[in-house]
């Protein structure tokens, strides 16, 4: 009965989350002693409700019965300490296990992983000797998740070189590599991806195949987007979401709203994602008229109601239009405190529209904010640059310089040369290949000089 209890998974009804843990106290009551299959659906129980406080009563019996030493129970125990939080009092009782399994590593990896520890995690990783499937799509989905997508597939690729037939890529790995793909601009590893997807005999099913076209559209190949997205056999809301996301992304705003039509035709629901695509493609458009419409029937017709990036998406069209009063207002009447990106959307739309007043105002307001943020610093030195104030571009540089401001991180772009994702930065660049970036950034100097020209594909000196 415990186990049935612990176990039993409901997102409507939640009456059953203490039954486990009153017939564990009725058991106990009656004089009946738990064993080493008691306490881990005890403990599972405690980790789902983040209860602490009975979850550390529960070690506490484990020790008491005799049980503290049992594999399983520790096991639970790890994951229960990680999942409440207390990630010192879970490596502690790792470190002090005498015997460990797959399932003990991986519950501290896991942990780890979900906590933003990402190298510890991998310190643990390079260290452990038998590694399963989970192991390493936990490993790739982490770092994945944690901004690190380039690790991500060099983990893939170690992952496909060891000789061991029971570890395969499966969907879960796939899903997260062309997740790292997409936010890497990784297009010949999706590509890749995408094949090994078809000779594995690996099933593309609904996660799979969005996967797919949030990858092409992210890495720029819209049309390769839209050929997955017409293959699919069954669409859900985020297959369709996906699409109108990819076509808002780049632009192609007419596609959005007809990929939206068609999506409202088939009688799927759109959700709160979908909403910020369409948004953004007005943005993106202009379309003023189209971004009110999006923002009415989003709460008359499908009661979603705006969230914070909804309101910063239409505070970017208006203010884009030069419509600053309306853009204003709106932000009165937000239910919720306006974030730096919903101010921030204001902010770029007096950059555009060059006002002057209102973006000083929206500036000094979001520095007072977060002062310790160079981004705003910037853009209000962008504002009095193409106002032609460049004395006050000076206060502001030099106000920067007394509190200490500078960019927290460098600017970084990276660029897929032949299946490598090289990344360049202010602070560091590919030692390998800046020769031969200079040797090119040369001939263009020369060329743009009209001191060597081309003849027949040779440069030629013209001096010579």
């Amino acid at each position: 009965m415990i186990r049935a209890y612990a176990s039993k998974i409901s997102k409507s009804d939640d009456s059953h989350l203490l039954q486990s843990l009153l017939l564990f106290k009725q058991m106990l009551f009656n004089g009946i002693s738990p064993d080493c299959l008691t306490f881990p659906f005890v403990i599972k129980e405690c980790s789902r409700m983040l209860d602490s406080r009975v979850g550390r009563s529960i070690h506490g019996e484990t020790i008491k019965f005799g049980w503290f030493c049992d594999l399983y129970v520790q096991n639970s125990l790890v994951s229960f300490y990680f999942e409440c939080g207390f990630l010192n009092s879970a490596r502690k009782l790792f470190d002090e296990m005498l015997n460990r399994d797959v399932v003990s590593w991986n519950s501290v990896i896991i942990g780890y992983l979900r906590g933003g520890y990402l190298d510890m995690a991998l310190e643990l990783f390079t260290s452990m000797e038998n590694r399963n499937i989970i192991t390493w799509n936990s490993m790739i989905t982490g770092f994945v998740q944690g901004g690190r997508g380039k690790e991500a597939l060099q983990l893939f690729h170690k992952m496909q070189n060891i000789s061991n037939d029971n570890i395969k890529p499966d969907k879960i790995t796939m899903a997260s590599l062309l997740s790292a793909c997409a936010s890497l601009g990784a297009i010949d590893h999706g590509k890749w991806i995408h094949g090994y997807l078809s000779r594995s005999g690996v099933e593309c099913d609904v996660v799979i195949g969005t996967a797919l076209i949030d990858m092409y559209g992210k890495c720029g190949n819209v049309e390769r987007a839209y050929e997955v997205f017409t293959e699919m056999p069954k669409k859900d809301n985020l297959a369709w979401t996906a699409m109108i996301s990819a076509f808002a992304l780049h632009g192609y705003s007419k596609e959005a709203f007809d990929t939206f039509e068609e999506m409202e035709a088939v009688g799927l629901k759109p959700n709160h994602v979908t909403f910020v695509g369409l948004l953004s493609a007005c943005a993106h458009s202009g379309w003023v008229e189209k971004g009110h419409w999006c923002f009415d029937i989003m709460r008359q017709v499908y009661s979603i109601q705006p969230q914070l990036h909804h309101y910063a998406c239409m505070v970017d069209i208006l203010s884009r239009a030069g419509l600053f009063e309306e853009a204003e207002e709106l932000i009165r009447s937000m239910p919720m405190e306006p974030d730096v990106f919903v101010w921030g959307a204001l902010l770029g739309g007096c950059q555009i529209c060059g006002n002057i007043e209102l973006g000083e105002r929206v500036a000094h307001y979001l520095i007072d904010l977060e002062p310790r943020n160079h981004a705003f610093y910037i853009n209000l030195c962008d504002i009095y640059a193409k106002a032609g104030r460049f004395k006050d571009v000076k206060r502001i540089r030099a106000l920067m310089k007394e509190r200490g401001i500078r960019k927290e991180v460098a600017g970084c772009s990276m660029i897929e040369v032949d299946g490598l994702v090289l990344e360049f930065s202010v602070e560091r660049w590919p030692v390998l290949e800046m020769d031969k970036i200079l040797l090119v950034l040369q001939l263009f100097n020369n060329e743009i000089k009209g001191t060597m020209h081309y003849c027949d594909g040779i440069l030629l000196d013209a001096q010579n």
